[in-house]
């Protein structure tokens, strides 16, 4: 199994929202990837609860069975839609990639 972890700093303001307001609209439409994406194993999205300036404000976390199947959900075209919206909105990414 894979497990994938990404986190974002997002900008203040971005695509005409504020940060909080693209933070609600990314974890949507990342959750909705579940249903449209059937290589994903599970999906979890969190919003920070407590600010802090070493804190990111969003938190991806998701379960493939395979690496293939990780890959094939990379360039899925769903994907590539969110991943567009989250470039315009987002500061820093950091990820992480392992196999458990």
């Amino acid at each position: 199994m894979l497990k994938h972890i990404v986190m974002w700093k997002l900008k203040e303001s971005a695509e005409g929202n504020s940060r909080e307001e693209n933070a609600k609209l990314m974890k949507e439409k990342l959750e909705a990837l579940k249903a449209k994406i059937p290589e994903i194993g599970m999906i979890e999205v969190g919003i920070n609860a407590i600010p802090s300036d070493a804190a990111y404000d969003v938190t991806l976390y998701s379960e493939f069975s395979t690496e293939a199947a990780f890959k094939t959900y990379q360039i899925h075209p769903e994907h590539l839609k969110v991943a567009e919206f989250v470039g315009k909105i987002n500061d820093n990414r950091v990820v992480v990639d392992y196999f458990v």
